[in-house]
């Protein structure tokens, strides 16, 4: 269904979070080549927002009627809506489906609460909700927080999928300038154009929310000057991702079109610049590049001869920043200033390197190398200059680290 010189936006919206992907089309010595040109970031948003969305609403209604539910009654009537939802959205005929709150008094049956979803709550909640028709120029909005908050996931402030969407085509407009043989966005162009889309995920099983997204998609095209995108058929979402792994087995015994980019992003580990004491002041930070924009899985990278001093024996952080725009980067690359939107902070590993001998406090001179494994996890490797030993730190750029 695709041929060379297209650009496949995958939108995978699915029970937890919505994942965005955008892979090109290429020819390469006569074969058909995919390759991975961009992944969004792993949004906290899905499903389970849009079964909580429609519980509220019920709750709403409820409580006009003069029925309020607890907690623990409204977590309940979240798994209802779910059944609702689904039925309403796979059967179009349906006009309302009955929903039913269990009791917490001695009268369990007889107690429970009932009342129905109707079709028009479910399309002004989800699809007018989590789905609004945007400009491609609305970004997802951010709310002033509160000072305190309870310690948790860091779950997307803004439920729009479609504004999430607008800002990752918009921070990926020159994601294919450099991409060889792939022909280049007009200068005039305010994101990046797919001329094919690809669904994914459980919530995308609604025609209603899939129709949503694409016309939503095609209304920005046009408005750029582009022609509309086509829809990727032929994916049964239920099977996809048993599908996918099988694929994955396939290829890895050298069989099948591989889908090659290697890493997302270009990753970086903090240096802390040596400089005089200044009251009140922590010294500036450096990122090294130790692992550039699409480094294959499987390989390594050893980082240029510089040495770096470690401190092993007592507490320590590292920091690592990742980059899904700075593209240009090599191996080695060290950044003494970066843009707000140019690099994001990840998560850091706070740890105590094994001494090996030397006094709590000391810096060793190191050189350092990294890897790349086939799971996808950033190894740096700290050797040292004047001895055997090795420290390694392990992150794994789907968001866990370790020392």
């Amino acid at each position: 269904e695709v041929k060379t010189g297209d650009l496949i936006l995958v939108v995978d919206v699915g029970g937890g979070t919505t994942d965005l992907s955008l892979i090109a089309v290429l020819e390469r010595e006569g074969n058909l080549e995919l390759h991975r040109v961009a992944v969004g970031e792993h949004i906290l948003l899905g499903g389970d927002n849009m079964d909580l969305a429609l519980a509220y609403t019920v709750t709403r209604k409820l409580a006009e009627q003069g029925t309020r539910l607890d907690p623990w009654q409204t977590r309940a009537l979240a798994h209802a809506c779910r059944g609702a939802k689904e039925a309403l959205l796979s059967d179009s005929d349906l006009d309302s489906m009955p929903v039913v709150v269990p009791s917490r008094g001695s009268k369990l049956i007889g107690g429970s609460i009932r009342t129905e979803v109707r079709r028009e709550e479910l399309v002004a909640t989800l699809v007018e909700g989590f789905f609004p028709r945007v400009a491609v120029t609305e970004m997802p909005i951010t709310r002033a927080r509160a000072a305190l908050t309870q310690l948790g996931l860091p779950y997307a402030q803004d439920a729009a999928v479609t504004r999430h969407l607008a800002a990752f085509l918009t921070r990926q407009l020159g994601a294919t300038a450099d991409l060889e043989g792939f022909a280049a966005q007009p200068d005039e162009s305010v994101f990046l154009h797919p001329t094919a889309v690809l669904f994914n995920g459980g919530v995308l099983k609604s025609g209603l929310i899939a129709g949503r997204v694409l016309d939503t998609l095609n209304d920005w095209l046009a408005a750029d000057g582009a022609a509309p995108a086509r829809l990727l058929g032929g994916a049964d979402l239920d099977l996809a991702v048993a599908r996918g792994a099988a694929y994955y087995g396939y290829v890895r015994r050298g069989r099948g079109v591989r889908i090659r980019g290697g890493t997302a992003r270009a990753y970086y580990v903090g240096i802390e610049s040596s400089m005089p004491a200044i009251p009140g002041m922590e010294p500036p930070l450096e990122a090294l590049c130790v692992a550039p924009f699409g480094m294959e899985e499987g390989s390594e990278a050893a980082l240029p001869a510089q040495e770096f001093g470690l401190v092993v024996g007592e507490p320590v952080r590292f920091r690592f920043f990742g980059s899904s725009v700075r593209r240009q980067d090599e191996v080695g690359t060290l950044l003494d200033f970066w843009q707000p939107d140019e690099l994001q902070e990840l998560e850091e590993i706070e740890a105590t390197l094994p001494a090996e001998g030397r006094r709590p406090g000391e810096v060793v001179r190191v050189k350092l190398h990294a890897r790349v494994t086939e799971t996808g996890t950033l190894e740096l490797e700290a050797l040292p200059v004047d001895g055997s030993a090795r420290w390694k730190v392990q992150f794994d750029v789907r968001g866990n680290a370790e020392a």
